[in-house]
């Protein structure tokens, strides 16, 4: 079911500084999680190995990894999918919804259309009744669908909010015009790049090559356009970040496809954890390893593989941040 015509205002102004990190996330617990041949045709990180039970495994993965954040501290709410229609990616809801500290939710508009099936009004009231979010205000751009313009939400949206900044790397699942009409009602400067991969394919989203954190950077800047390079490091470091750079290698093993998250300990206070999978963590040289993790409090690499290898996404895409209100 498509969520149309929710309402709400669209008005922007910032009245309270923006959390770069949410303390909460949605996770959707899959019902048919499968290779999707339709939305492999633009994510080449997708492979169709034979696993022989991907449902199970998935289901696996993802209970380890909602297991290991609440053991962090952060808040998670499990939303379940339904068996129909099937949804094969329906573990990566960050590419239809954004939950924002205003109360502003975001639905987008989604390439595949085995996708938009996704989108679903009781998922969101999950978030509402479990979460304790307050929804204010509707932003709906699904409606470029019909236009075959789209923008995948937080995989086509690398939100730096302290700084607002919203980087995009421009693909077919990533749309210049609706990047900067986004921008506009949510008050944020758009900033959008190319980025390919080894045969000069456009990377499908943002969020395989860019992580933005409190205070690191993950940025895959081999595999960035020249002419974009330069700027980009530039702006990011002019933010204060550690920028840690990426090359090929380890943005197909998912270094790129990180998020870091705000927490709560007994011992550190207000603390912030960055979650990855555990290929990312091995695909990480040392030296970049370590400067992340000085950047942070607490590193967590969770195993991931069925959802990798089949659905072509990593930790970050299974996890739509969830920005309470203060």
């Amino acid at each position: 079911m498509s969520i149309q015509n929710l309402g709400g205002s669209l008005t922007t102004g910032r009245t309270a500084p923006r959390q770069q990190c949410a303390t909460a996330v949605l996770m959707i617990r899959p019902a048919a999680f499968d290779y999707n041949p339709e939305t492999a045709l633009t994510n080449k990180m997708q492979r169709p190995v034979g696993t022989g039970n991907s449902q199970a495994l998935a289901l696996a993965e993802l209970d380890g990894l909602a297991r290991a954040l609440r053991s962090e501290g952060v808040s998670v709410c499990v939303a379940a999918d339904t068996v129909e229609p099937p949804k094969p990616d329906a573990v990566f809801p960050n590419n239809w919804v954004s939950f924002h500290q205003d109360g502003t939710v975001v639905l987008y508009p989604m390439q595949a259309q085995t996708r938009r099936r996704e989108r679903r009004r009781e998922i969101i009231q999950a978030v509402v009744d479990e979460l304790g979010y307050k929804v204010s205000r509707w932003l709906d751009l699904t409606h470029h669908e019909a236009d075959g313009r789209f923008l995948e939400g937080t995989g086509s949206l690398v939100l730096d909010h302290a700084e607002g900044v919203a980087y995009a790397s421009l693909s077919a699942r990533t749309h210049p015009g609706v990047v900067a009409e986004w921008a506009e009602a949510m008050g944020y400067e758009p900033v959008v790049f190319g980025a390919f991969d080894r045969a000069g394919v456009p990377l499908y989203h943002t969020n395989v090559l860019m992580c933005v954190g409190a205070r690191l950077a993950v940025l895959g800047t081999e595999a960035i356009a020249p002419a974009d390079r330069g700027a980009l490091v530039e702006r990011l470091r002019a933010s204060g970040r550690e920028v840690v750079e990426i090359g090929h290698d380890e943005i197909t093993h998912f270094a790129g496809n990180m998020l870091e998250l705000a927490t709560w300990d007994e011992a550190l206070g207000d603390s912030r954890v960055l979650v990855m999978s555990d290929a990312a963590r091995q695909a990480l040289r040392p030296d970049s390893f370590a400067r992340l993790s000085a950047c942070t409090d607490a590193v967590l690499a969770v195993p991931v593989p069925t959802i990798e290898t089949l659905g072509g996404g990593s930790v970050r895409c299974m996890l739509a941040e969830v920005f309470l209100p203060t």
